[in-house]
């Protein structure tokens, strides 16, 4: 203490004698600053790993359905339960997740959720049954479920908002690459009957990687406000329901949502279905133009909204309403063009816009709700969004026959349209007051 107290001290005198002293400060303080936007761009490379294995791992089970069908002997509904089981579970777990979070530990609870969900990959491996496989898919969800809010929070509080953007959409690359991964990896082992394999290698590596990203994450936790900004106590959602623009989100996040995961789920088996591709090539066609160009949609929907934020604080819904209404006409485009080729491009296309909306989307609730209810607004999205996600996956497997893939995705593409009206209605009626609140509180 007497140490700091007389280095302290040593600043302000040099400080009033001068030029020498003001170098000093001024030198210290950019080196300070320095190592801590090292350190906050360390913390996306290792999250980023961690993201990309959270994707793996629950994706791969979709570019295996015909084997489900053939080996355990799976029903159309059996397959869209794997993935509503785990989207339902998922939902559940993430606001009580956030509210850990703002609580406790947020750098302990994404190295904890790792090491779970990695050993539940494993064991999906030994599956003998339709029920065991979906019992594995519901634990998947509950700890998977603990990621995501601790992870979001550490990250983008580790940035200024004018690289907060950018930030988590390089974060977010992470989940093109693991979905590209676990849709193609899991074809190809399909396909060579090693299917099994598939689960054993991405969760043992999951659990490996565990021991030096828990490392990292307390080397640095102590200059993460995220870490070190604890919530007062009480219920976060009860907070987070008198922010109006935050409540537009959750109204809107579900309809992304939707979309999003009737593609992820059922595209590979659409593509292998209406144009007699193979299984490795079907999981390779269904992953890679979509996800490449959500890539490019990424990058640039993050650099947009923080070049944009210096001229208006509503740039990242603004970003969002854009990806939205482009979005539109290439999911209706993906169900119902007739060549391949054409839904290989509308499936770009629909790659980008959403990329424009994932990069922004969480971090958008950042700029509305207090600073210690950040964990929270994210799991509260996560709840609603992956909730009506379930349904997606599920009604795909029920509707196969009667409505089609085809028909969902137009009904999808009406529903966007809608999304980016009601975010522009939230824009102008109520995000420059909760603004004003958020950061007022921050302040």
């Amino acid at each position: 203490m007497s140490r700091r107290l007389h280095h302290s001290r040593l600043i302000t005198h040099d400080s009033r004698g001068g030029k020498g002293g003001f170098n000093l400060t001024t030198e210290t303080k950019t080196l300070t600053d320095a190592t801590a936007t090292r350190r906050a761009w360390m913390l996306v490379g290792f999250m980023w790993v961690a993201y990309f294995l959270n994707y793996s791992d629950r994706q791969v089970v979709f570019s295996i359905f015909p084997v489900l069908k053939s080996q355990l002997h799976f029903s159309d509904t059996q397959l869209g339960l794997s993935g509503s089981m785990f989207l339902w579970i998922y939902a559940i777990g993430s606001p009580i997740a956030g509210q850990i979070a703002d609580r406790f530990s947020k750098r302990f609870l994404v190295g904890f959720s790792l090491l779970l969900w990695s050993a539940v990959t494993a064991l999906t491996g030994l599956s003998s049954s339709a029920f065991m496989l979906l019992t594995c898919r519901a634990l998947m969800g509950i700890t998977e479920a603990l990621f995501m809010p601790a992870a979001l929070s550490l990250t983008a509080s580790a940035h200024a908002p004018g690289t907060r953007s950018k930030a988590i959409s390089v974060l977010a690359t992470a989940q093109l690459a693991g979905v590209v991964m676990g849709g193609w990896f899991g074809g190809v082992m399909a396909q060579h009957s090693h299917w099994r394999t598939a689960f054993y290698a991405l969760g043992w590596f999951g659990v490996a990687y565990a021991f030096p990203y828990l490392s990292f994450l307390k080397r640095v936790h102590e200059d993460n406000q995220a870490e070190t900004i604890k919530s007062s106590g009480g219920l976060s959602i009860a907070t987070l329901a008198r922010v109006p623009t935050y409540r537009f989100l959750c109204v809107v996040f579900p309809i992304f949502s939707f979309v999003l995961w009737l593609l992820y789920t059922w595209l590979p088996n659409f593509f292998y279905e209406k144009f007699s591709l193979n299984l490795a090539q079907a999981g390779f066609v269904a992953t890679v133009y979509l996800q490449s160009a959500t890539l490019v949609g990424l990058l640039l929907g993050g650099t947009l909204a923080d070049w944009l934020y210096s001229r208006t604080k509503a740039a990242r819904l603004w970003v969002i309403c854009a990806g939205f209404l482009i979005s539109a006409p290439c999911v209706h485009l993906i169900g119902n063009c007739d060549s391949l080729l054409a839904t290989k491009l509308a499936a770009a296309g629909f790659g980008l816009s959403s990329g424009l909306v994932i990069a922004n989307f969480m971090v958008s609730s950042f700029e509305v709700v207090p600073s210690d209810t950040q964990a929270s607004a994210v799991g509260i999205l996560n709840l609603v969004g992956y909730v009506v996600s379930g349904f997606a996956a599920l009604a795909g497997g029920l509707w196969k026959q009667s409505i089609g893939i085809s028909a969902l995705l137009s009904y999808g593409a009406l529903l966007s349209v809608l999304a980016g009206f009601l975010l522009i209605l939230a824009i102008k009626l109520s995000f420059p007051r909760d603004y004003a609140r958020a950061h007022s509180i921050k302040a």
